[in-house]
């Protein structure tokens, strides 16, 4: 982890160092779209919300977890400075964040009650990149592609009540936090108008934390990966 925080922070520098000799006009995006988180069958098998399928389902859905209770709005900002013609280099920051209750399948309290619980997961992403814009930032239309590293600060938790190895159920809250660093893979079309320019992007993420192993989780692991669908608001200066 230290070897990719230490490479995460080597890009950053490298774009602070680069912005003061960009001669290119410099601009600020502020988006609003969807996270879709990875779905389960491309997560890994110590997935924690992969392992809690065995036992816990989503209220929508008889039986396991529907990752896309998972979907939830995502906003954030980046700066972006040119880098020539044909390049843009970018420092960005989001935030996602979304609840899902869910109870057991297979049991239930003495009174015929569900067992209920609300998985939770926060993901805060820091972003360097760079976009590649083939046809030059001159043109009435902008294509683009692009990618970089993040450093995803995260946290889980379950919280609600469970049943233990002796089938008594009691009350918890587990918590798992960190950071957890992967490869930005995007691409878009900005449609500049004057001084701002409206833009639509699909972003790629990539990670997995680790959770804490004393906590009780039913996997070790929490998959930070997904897609981004992103309407994006360009304001140059």
């Amino acid at each position: 982890m230290s070897r990719r925080m230490s490479a995460i922070a080597a890009v950053l520098m490298s774009v602070f160092i680069a912005a003061p000799i960009a001669s290119a006009q410099q601009s600020v995006n502020f988006y609003l779209g969807g996270f879709t988180p990875r779905a389960l069958d491309a997560r890994p098998d110590d997935d924690v919300l992969v392992q809690n399928g065995v036992f816990l389902s989503t209220l929508n859905q008889a039986r396991g977890i529907d990752i896309g209770e998972f979907n939830r709005v995502t906003v954030g900002g980046e700066w972006l400075v040119g880098l020539g013609r044909y390049a843009e280099a970018g420092l960005g920051i989001g935030f996602y964040q979304r609840a899902v209750p869910t109870l057991y399948t297979f049991l239930v309290n003495t009174d015929g009650t569900d067992i209920e619980q609300t998985l939770k997961l926060r993901v805060i992403p820091f972003t360097a990149t760079v976009r590649f814009l083939p046809f030059g930032s001159d043109q009435p239309v902008h294509p683009y592609v692009g990618a970089g590293v993040g450093a995803y600060r995260w946290r889980y938790s379950e919280t609600g009540h469970f049943v233990d190895a002796q089938s008594d159920v009691f009350p918890g809250n587990f918590v798992g936090s960190g950071a957890a660093a992967g490869p930005v893979i995007l691409a878009g079309v900005r449609i500049p108008a004057g001084p701002a320019g409206v833009a639509f992007e699909m972003r790629y993420q990539s990670a997995e934390g680790d959770l804490p192993g004393d906590q009780g989780f039913a996997g070790s692991k929490i998959d930070l990966g997904g897609f981004n669908y992103l309407l994006v608001m360009n304001f140059r200066f």
